[in-house]
């Protein structure tokens, strides 16, 4: 990928123009707002098992701060790892960098991985956008000059995505964050997420709740009309679950259960949060009696 290529060139010459230094943990300080999550997966254990084995083999970035510490622009990843194991320091590249250097570096150091979370892809592309456009026609971090073209045309040819997609991307930044962990999730697809961005958040919420009621999520017609019935100010709480309440094909088949029909059934010592738990072992138990049932009744014949 193009990308990959300009990450590597990028990466190259910052470092030739670097200082390589050995820095504290202690030291070294988040990137503000950073749009990639460090998670504790089976990769982090991949990546603990070689720094336990081989070290760190690629330095760290970082920007020096006033107070004496330092700001990653890339290696939150290597640092989690090193702290992991019980290293005191990272080795890391000190350049100093504007802003708008340091979120094209972090964003192009991390936006090859091969699986990345739409929502973590969102803010990247956001983050990036808006710091190519700060840069104005300055050409030192970018393959041609942003005067020549429009910085989201840059940033389709540098990632292989089409400006509609990144636009969609961006537009999932507007969600609140429950909508959009349901497209992190594969829950709810991209269009009709954009779609939901362009809704207040008070409308946002009252849709997480029907959403969480009904046990389904919109389609990409619903969310139309949910947008057009929110942009003539139509779009009420009730308006809302009477469209989540329409059949789906992504509606599951939900069982309700009276409390009064179930009151009989279900000792008073177990507490309210547990009659779940209680009515699925029970279920369970009487799945397992029918089947002994069966069974004997083979035997017998």
């Amino acid at each position: 990928m193009k990308i990959e290529k300009e990450v590597i060139d990028s990466e190259s010459k910052q470092k030739k123009t670097s200082e390589l230094k050995s820095i504290p943990l202690e030291l070294l300080d988040d990137f503000p707002n950073h749009p990639f999550k460090v998670r504790d997966d089976e990769d982090m254990l991949e990546l603990i098992e070689s720094v336990t084995e081989r070290g760190v083999l690629v330095p760290a970035m970082v920007r020096p701060k006033a107070n004496g510490r330092y700001e990653l622009i890339s290696g939150h990843r290597r640092k989690r790892a090193s702290e992991c194991v019980g290293k005191d320091t990272l080795q890391c590249f000190v350049k100093d960098l504007d802003d708008a250097e340091a979120v094209i570096i972090m964003v192009d150091s991390n936006i090859q991985r091969s699986h990345i979370p739409p929502s973590e892809k969102a803010f990247a592309y956001k983050m990036k956008l808006d710091a190519m456009n700060m840069q104005g026609k300055r050409t030192d971090l970018t393959s041609v000059p942003l005067g020549q073209k429009l910085s989201r045309q840059i940033l389709s040819e540098q990632t292989g995505e089409s400006q509609t997609q990144i636009q969609r991307y961006i537009r999932l930044t507007f969600l609140v964050p429950e909508l959009l962990e349901l497209v992190d999730e594969g829950r709810m697809k991209m269009r009709p997420a954009v779609e939901l961005s362009y809704l207040d958040e008070d409308c946002q919420r009252d849709l997480v709740d029907a959403i969480d009621e009904e046990d389904c999520t919109p389609t990409h017609a619903q969310a139309i009309r949910l947008r057009k019935a929110f942009n003539e100010n139509a779009l009420t709480r009730d308006a809302i679950f009477i469209v989540m309440q329409e059949e789906k094909p992504n509606q599951k088949d939900r069982i309700i259960l009276k409390a009064d029909t179930l009151k009989d059934l279900i000792p008073n010592g177990v507490s309210e949060n547990k009659r779940l738990e209680y009515i699925r072992r029970a279920l369970q138990y009487y799945g397992k009696f029918l089947q002994r049932q069966r069974i004997n009744a083979k035997e017998s014949r």
